[in-house]
């Protein structure tokens, strides 16, 4: 369909002006897939990209010409099958093939490469192509969040609207006053996706009742944790949601100013949500009088600087306001006084990006989903050597081994499961005995584990967890913002205790030094950061005691592969 440049879209006025503006965006989808043009659609996306997929893009362009629509949409999720194409023919169902290169372009797209196909968009088998939905990969998700990744060209509202961006903030405009909106949110009980999991209905009901204004909603979309990629995905697949998701918040908490605050490492996404921002603000859904309502709200995008602690509420509302990112201490809570101590609503991009489906579907729909404490679905990225890899949408509640082993397929071939290190860099491992676990905010605690922001880390026999150990401390050590002592100088501590170990200089009086030093740093820090920085040592301590054991008394590495492997036993121990 066509994508109107910026400057070329009309100015909405009024509800009857949005409803037109929908209705033609609607048409112009129905035609693009039910024309007698072919459609060629390539996922762009930041890891596709990485792996050739604009040379593709080129490819099929230069093959086709005229004689077909060649777009550009986001990734799938499917990071396993990139770069990839799906080619919707005249009178047939749209069939995906992947991965390729620009050697296979033509091929593919003359119908004469089966061997590259991975499955058909539809209900229905076609020819020797079975339906997507069945593959393993994707048959257990829920996509709703997701729904568009794939699908639409990120950089186009009008295919956005088309597929129902938008209709819930419409409603909160024209159809439901804000404390209804907030008791749909509230009914739902979706928690923050961010890792804290605190009700979002309970924030947002505080931030409307605080009376001093103005008011503000960020979106915290600063993801600087290694092993999470999951706000990325969103921005860069369907933008359109998230500004939805900030400005429905914005109109129920009485904000009349909106931010969404991204991690600068994540260029196209930036580009596609700013280019989604000044969209909407084109068509009148972000300014002065939105669509004849009375409301206004005015909208910002700031980009950080990659430091992990200004993903902490507090810290990330200084660097909004242009200073040095460091948390403060609470009360007051930025619901009374945040962004320049004015009340702030701050919710993750997965919180917000829930929202537009809760509205226009209801509370009790979205809490029908997951489990009794853990509603809705969660996004779940995984690294490491695994069969496939990708961002995943499941409802919460779903086991670790599902999770891994179906929907991941399990290990590569050669590679034996050892554990799976949970919540980020925030919390501990677990091993094979805990994975009918489970996933959702509650179930992984009482074994060391913690859902954190979906992000998992599965590593395999040959990993030596002093080593891996040492990677998560020295993360924590280097992203600390040094503004308390226990957490600047513990963790520094820590590492160079680790270091000795793994040098082959250890005792096991280190061990009780490395406990007794997480516990000052884990009590005494004063934000989430330096709370937690600790956790996954101890967790790697508690988890596999004998091999930190093997070597502070005998000092081998059983895995061989640390620093102590290269040194012999005899003169590690006379060290």
């Amino acid at each position: 369909m066509h994508t109107a440049p910026t400057d070329q879209l009309p100015r909405l006025q009024s509800k009857d002006d949005f409803l037109a503006f929908q209705k033609q965006a609607q048409e112009q989808w129905d035609g693009l897939w039910n024309g007698d043009r072919t459609v060629v659609s390539v996922g762009i996306g930041s890891s596709s990209i990485a792996k050739g997929a604009l040379d593709v893009l080129a490819a099929c362009r230069n093959e086709l010409g005229d004689s077909a629509i060649v777009r550009e949409t986001s990734g799938n999720g499917a990071f396993w099958m990139e770069p990839w194409i799906e080619v919707k023919r005249p009178n047939e169902p749209p069939v995906l093939y992947g991965p390729l290169s620009t050697d296979d372009v033509p091929g593919v797209l003359a119908g004469a490469r089966d061997d590259l196909t991975v499955g058909v968009r539809g209900d229905e088998p076609y020819k020797s192509a079975r339906p997507l939905k069945e593959h393993p990969f994707f048959k257990d998700q829920h996509p709703i969040l997701t729904r568009n990744a794939g699908l639409i060209d990120p950089n186009s509202i009008e295919e956005a609207i088309a597929q129902g961006a938008y209709q819930g903030y419409f409603k909160v405009l024209f159809e439901m006053t804000e404390d209804e909106a907030i008791q749909e949110v509230t009914t739902a009980n979706v928690r923050g996706r961010g890792g804290g999991g605190f009700p979002a209905g309970i924030k947002w009901a505080s931030g409307r009742k605080a009376k001093a204004t103005p008011k503000f909603v960020i979106c915290n979309s600063h993801e600087g944790e290694p092993n999470v990629y999951k706000d990325r995905q969103l921005h860069e697949c369907d933008p359109h949601r998230i500004l939805e998701g900030i400005l429905i918040a914005c109109i129920a908490c009485g904000a009349e100013r909106g931010y969404n605050y991204i991690g600068g490492e994540y260029p196209l996404a930036i580009a596609r949500f700013r280019k989604a921002v000044e969209d909407a603000e084109r068509i009148g859904l972000i300014g002065h009088n939105i669509l004849g309502t009375g409301k206004n709200v005015a909208f910002r995008l700031r980009t950080g600087g990659g430091a992990y602690i200004c993903g902490e509420a507090s810290a990330l509302m200084y660097s909004v306001m242009g200073v040095r990112g460091q948390p403060r201490t609470k009360p007051p809570r930025s619901v009374e006084e945040g962004v320049w101590k004015r009340p702030t609503v701050a919710n993750n991009t997965e919180t917000l990006a829930c929202v537009p489906d809760i509205i226009t579907r209801g509370g009790e729909w979205f809490a029908s989903i997951g489990t009794e404490k853990s509603k809705g679905t969660k996004l779940m990225t995984v690294q490491g050597p695994m069969a496939r890899c990708g961002v995943v949408e499941v409802d919460m509640g779903m086991t670790l081994r599902k999770l891994l082993f179906d929907i991941f397929g399990g290990m590569k071939e050669g590679y034996k499961f050892k554990g799976v290190q949970t919540g980020g860099v925030s919390s501990g491992p677990v091993t094979e005995k805990e994975l009918d676990i489970p996933v959702d905010f509650d179930s992984l605690t009482p074994v060391g584990g913690m859902l954190g922001s979906g992000g998992w880390v599965i590593f395999d026999e040959t990993t030596c967890v002093v080593d891996f150990a040492r990677y998560l401390t020295e993360f924590s050590r280097y992203e600390s913002c040094s503004k308390c002592v226990p957490c600047r100088l513990g963790n520094p501590a820590l590492v160079e205790i680790v270091d000795r170990i793994r040098l082959g200089r250890g005792s096991e009086d280190d061990i009780t030094l490395i406990k007794r030093t997480a516990k000052h740093v884990i009590e005494l820090s004063l934000c989430g950061l330096g709370q937690v920085a600790p956790v996954p040592l101890e967790g790697m301590i508690n988890v596999f005691e004998d091999e930190f054991r093997a070597h502070v008394v005998d000092h081998v590495c059983p895995t061989g592969h640390c620093p102590i492997a290269a040194r012999e036993p005899a003169l590690a121990a006379a060290d």
